[in-house]
């Protein structure tokens, strides 16, 4: 949707990123929309682990000037890596705790935080960037056509995103569980081969349990990443400071008798849509007769 560039700041002489969006993106209300959005929000806050975008006055052309920030993409280390060794998954997600209370203290909901919006330096030091659905007004209820466009990714959005709600700052709290547990184990816990099935999957299975795919993962921090990732937003976190001490003190986690720790292997499927699937195809036979007659009759 946009073109980065390394830059020099002939002013200040700092190197800085400048974001040109591809010409598509203008002439697309909702895509155009999200790259001002981008911009309003990055020139309001003033946080290390959120990426900053300046002030540039009058343009004649569209474009967005970040900070330079020398690292790599979440997604890129874990395409490398798959997993990544205990302590370094915690201190990236520590991290973004951080960076996420500080946003959420400011009234802003990223919304979209999945690995390929954090950028990670050679300290394991994060930026929180792509603002472009954060704090949105009015959001659109998901479509299939829109979905990663509008209201973000099928393998990070909560389960009230995937029922068309807004979310809030606890939304970014599941999108954080799910991350920390693909950190830790190599994969999602939600998985499918479209997004209407990981949505699925999401909102009527539970997924592995960390220990179960690595031993290693303590029964604590296995209990951090379901608290997190409850589909109930009143049973998760309540904000990342929260989520932050048990990580810093897994020692103090209680640990939970979970239903979810037993049953995981059950798997459910949407009933009623398959019961509508099956309704539909007996029909079209009926249909195919129906209009056969009428052409017959004309």
């Amino acid at each position: 949707m946009a073109s980065i560039f390394k830059a020099t700041d002939l002013h200040t002489g700092r190197t800085v990123a400048i974001k040109i969006p591809h010409p598509e993106m203008e002439a697309d209300p909702v895509l155009f929309d999200r790259f001002k959005r981008e911009e309003d929000i990055g020139k309001a806050l003033d946080h290390p682990g959120v990426m900053k975008v300046f002030d540039d006055g009058d343009r004649s052309q569209i474009y967005m000037v970040m900070e330079w920030v020398d690292g790599r993409l979440l997604r890129q280390i874990l395409n490398e890596q798959k997993k990544l060794p205990i302590a370094r998954a915690v201190r990236i997600a520590l991290g973004i705790c951080d960076a996420l209370s500080y946003i959420h203290n400011h009234g802003i909901v990223h919304r979209d935080l999945k690995p390929e919006n954090i950028m990670v330096d050679r300290e394991d030091r994060i930026k929180l960037i792509d603002f472009g659905i954060a704090g949105q007004v009015g959001a659109r209820r998901l479509t299939f056509a829109k979905l990663s466009q509008v209201m973000g990714t099928p393998e990070y959005i909560s389960p009230e995103q995937v029922k068309g709600k807004r979310g809030d700052g606890r939304s970014d709290i599941y999108a954080l569980g799910v991350m920390l547990y693909e950190m830790l184990t190599g994969k999602p816990p939600f998985e499918g081969p479209n997004p209407f099935a990981i949505m699925n999957d999401r909102l009527l299975n539970n997924p592995v349990p960390p220990r179960e795919i690595d031993a290693s993962i303590s029964p604590e921090l296995q209990e951090i990443i379901y608290r997190a990732i409850e589909r109930d937003p009143k049973n998760r976190y309540a904000n990342a400071h929260e989520m932050a001490l048990d990580l810093e003190h897994p020692e103090k986690v209680g640990i939970a008798e979970r239903p979810e720790l037993h049953d995981w292997k059950k798997r459910r499927t949407p009933w009623i849509r398959q019961v509508l699937f099956y309704v539909l195809l007996a029909l079209i036979p009926v249909v195919v007769f129906g209009l056969l007659f009428l052409f017959v009759r004309h």
